[in-house]
This record gives C-alpha cells, sequence and structure tokens, in this order.
C-alpha cells in the first residue's frame, strides 16, 4: 500500500477528500466511469459540459502533435463540444453518484448564452443534489459565437452571466466560472466573477491552436471530411501557460484569497506541487487520463505524499501558495553579479552542443581546451546566462561555478540551484 498523507482540503467552502478531480471532459462522462474514478482515488469530478442545445458530435474528435520520435504524447487539439448524453440521463448518473459516493465531489459543467439558458441549467442539475456548478465561459471552438471563450473575453458578460446563475443557484450550490486562456489578461475576468458572486473560477480550458498540416490534405486535425478549424490544445504543452494565469491571478490583491481550480498538463505528482505552489486548492486533470488511466492518482498522491514529509509538511495548507512571493518582477532583480559555469571533464562526451549554442546563440565565452573539444570558459566574455547547460545532454556536466560580482559591489550570499539533477 503506498504511504499517504492526509490531502484533504478546502476547495470554495466544500471539504474534499483531496484536490484532484477530473476535468469536465470525456474522461467524467457518466455513472460506470466516475464511479471508477473514485473507487481508484480520485476526490471529485467536474462532470462533463452540459449545453443549453444539443449538438452532434464531430467525427474524428481529436488530433495531436507530431514529435521527433513518432506521436509526442501528451499535446492533444480537440474539437469536441458538449455531452452526449440526455440532461435526463446526466442527471440520473449524478444523483446515483451522490448517493453511493456522498464524500466525493460533483460540480456539474454548463454553457449557455442568454440568461434564460443558464437559469434554466443551474436549476435543472441542481435537482440531482450536486456540490456546484462550474459556467464554462471558456471553450474554444463552439458552433455559436455567443457562447465559451467569446463570453469569457467580455468581463461585463462574465460578471452578468455570474450572477444569474448564482441567483439560480439553491443554497449552498457552489458556482464556479471557467475562464479561458484565449485573452492578454485573465484577472479582469477573473474579478468580474468575482463581483458577479462567483465561490471561485477554474482555469485554463484548451488554448486555441492548430498543430501540423497535413502536407497532401492541406488542412490540420482533426480532419472532418477534408476540413478543419481553430481549435483547443491540452496536455503538457499548455502547463506554463496554465501556471502564468494562475500565478497572476493569486498575486492581484483582489484575488489573493479568491478560490481556484487549475486546468492543465498535470501528469506527475511534480506538476501538482507546481499548482499547489502558487495558490491553487483544486487541480482537475484530463489528458494524462486519457493516455494513462485512472490508476495516475495514486503515483499522484502516494509522491504528493513522500514530498510532503520529506519537507516536513503535514498538510496541503502548509506549502498552498509559498511560491507566490518568490515570483516578481523582472525588475526586481537583483543585478550585480554572474554566475559562471562549471565544466566537469569527467563527463564531458565532447559532443559541442555547448560550443556551438554558446557561439551561434550566445555570447561567443567557450573555446576548446584540447583535440578532444572538452569545453574551457572565456571568463571576460561570459555573461553568466547559462545556455550551455541548458543544451547539455549530460546531467551535471555542467553546474553552476564562481559568483563573480560586479565592480564596486557589496558581495552577498546569492541564493541559486547548485545542482541540476
Amino acid at each position: 500500500m503506498a504511504f499517504k498523507k492526509d490531502l484533504s482540503v478546502d476547495f470554495a467552502g466544500v471539504k474534499c477528500l483531496n484536490p484532484f478531480f477530473l476535468a469536465s471532459s470525456p474522461v467524467g462522462n457518466n455513472y460506470d466511469m466516475i464511479s471508477k474514478a473514485f473507487e481508484a482515488g480520485w476526490g471529485g469530478v467536474f462532470y462533463k459540459n452540459q449545453d443549453s442545445v444539443p449538438e452532434h458530435e464531430i467525427s474524428p474528435i481529436f488530433g495531436v502533435e507530431e514529435g521527433d520520435v513518432g506521436r509526442s504524447w501528451g499535446m492533444f487539439k480537440n474539437c469536441e463540444h458538449a455531452s452526449q448524453n440526455s440532461m435526463e440521463q446526466n442527471l440520473d448518473y449524478m444523483r446515483r453518484l451522490k448517493e453511493h459516493y456522498p464524500e466525493h465531489r460533483i460540480f456539474a459543467t454548463i454553457m449557455g448564452g442568454s440568461d434564460e439558458d443558464w437559469t434554466n441549467l443551474v436549476v435543472s442539475v441542481a435537482q440531482a443534489g450536486i456540490d456546484g456548478v462550474e459556467l464554462n465561459m471558456s471553450c474554444p471552438h463552439m458552433g455559436r459565437d455567443n457562447m465559451g471563450a467569446d463570453v469569457g473575453c467580455n468581463p461585463a458578460l462574465v460578471e452578468q452571466y455570474t450572477r444569474v446563475a448564482k441567483k439560480a443557484a439553491r443554497s449552498g450550490l457552489k458556482v464556479i466560472t471557467k475562464m479561458t486562456p484565449n485573452i492578454t489578461n485573465m484577472v479582469p475576468s477573473a474579478l468580474a466573477a468575482k463581483n458577479g458572486g462567483a465561490d471561485g473560477v477554474s482555469a485554463i480550458n484548451t488554448v486555441k491552436s492548430i498543430i501540423d498540416l497535413d502536407k497532401d490534405l492541406f488542412t490540420t486535425e482533426p480532419v472532418v471530411n477534408g476540413k478543419s478549424a481553430i481549435s483547443g490544445l491540452s496536455g503538457r504543452a499548455v502547463k506554463p501557460i496554465s501556471l502564468r494565469f494562475l500565478c497572476e491571478m493569486k498575486q492581484n490583491p483582489g484575488l489573493k484569497d479568491f478560490p481556484i481550480s487549475s486546468i492543465g498538463g498535470v501528469y506527475t505528482w511534480e506538476d501538482a506541487v507546481d499548482y499547489l505552489l502558487l495558490g491553487a486548492t483544486n487541480i482537475q486533470v484530463c489528458t494524462s487520463i486519457m493516455e494513462y488511466g485512472y490508476r495516475i492518482i495514486d503515483d499522484i498522491t502516494s509522491g504528493l505524499s513522500y514530498w510532503m514529509d520529506e519537507k516536513g509538511f503535514e498538510k496541503l495548507d502548509d506549502f498552498i501558495g509559498k511560491a507566490l512571493p518568490n515570483i516578481v518582477s523582472p525588475s526586481q532583480f537583483t543585478r550585480t553579479f554572474k554566475i559562471h559555469p562549471a565544466f566537469n571533464h569527467d563527463k564531458c562526451i565532447g559532443c559541442g552542443r555547448c560550443y556551438v549554442s554558446c557561439y551561434d546563440g550566445g555570447h561567443q565565452a567557450i573555446k576548446w581546451l584540447d583535440e578532444e573539444r572538452r569545453p574551457q570558459l572565456i571568463e571576460e566574455n561570459c555573461v553568466g546566462c547559462h545556455l550551455c547547460q541548458k543544451v547539455c545532454p549530460v546531467i551535471n556536466c555542467i553546474t553552476p561555478g564562481e559568483v563573480v560580482f560586479d565592480e564596486g559591489a557589496k558581495p552577498e550570499k546569492i541564493v541559486y540551484k547548485k545542482n541540476f539533477d
């Protein structure tokens, strides 16, 4: 049995067994799927999106970015819309899940295009006795222009529809507004959701994209009868974008204590920790489940537990948001020193990547020490950028070396990562 800490957490006023939920997606679309996930250890689900107007799904739905060696899994592109189940079916599934798994949390994701749509959808799904609703104002590829990301880019509509949904919600039903990443600044929309009465926000949905074009059909994936569309990219590729939006929201004074459910590229416990360190109290997962199944929750929770034990953390609240004070504006960086690289010649394989990258993309600060192409630093040229270390294929062959202070600068203790393993 894997070692497990107490991973319970409060999200938007709801006590959760752990912060890990199935995202609104194909991974949480009926009773059998979600019950299997709950048995595996997932804490809850954002039940698959339900629309005000049923839509017949396209075929195929998914595309994938090609990598250097075969398919680069973890970078899916999809053009999926809403649940293909009827509202009656979904209500039955959610009722049964709440009856059989009362400690697990169920949020129904819904998407409307008018005040009437949102009101009717909230009233309908609330009949299942669920814990909350997630308002999808973020879908990047809707078949109609008055829904999804078109709403999420408009703070006035975000506030209006959130207020309508909150008014329609029964007492105790939590309202979470889902943000779109297809926007320059998410903060105004998140503040609008808060002003509209939301109990929290979730972010991000998939990122509008075009992946490799088919060189025969002259279009992109997924190819639907010879055509395709700009649609949503998910998986590992969107995690850095999601972390950026999370950080910006949590560092805004109006949102610093506002609950945020984070989504995007969670495959491992390390991915989960990244989101928790930036202040998320709920984490939704989709693409990695589509690749590897619900079983990944055991790796995530056990890995997180071992890390917490190693760091001396007893509960999630001990470190949630701990990284936020250390993410600052570049204008606040210390600029009085440089860290030269140190080369381990015993580990060097003479590939020359450090030399090429430094010369063609850096500051021409490396020369060959001998005929074996072992690197030697030209100190007067080096600015301490560490590009050489980033391209080196051998772990810890290039590491931080001497700290050199600018002339006239007062030497001080410098905090930096000394190892790269």
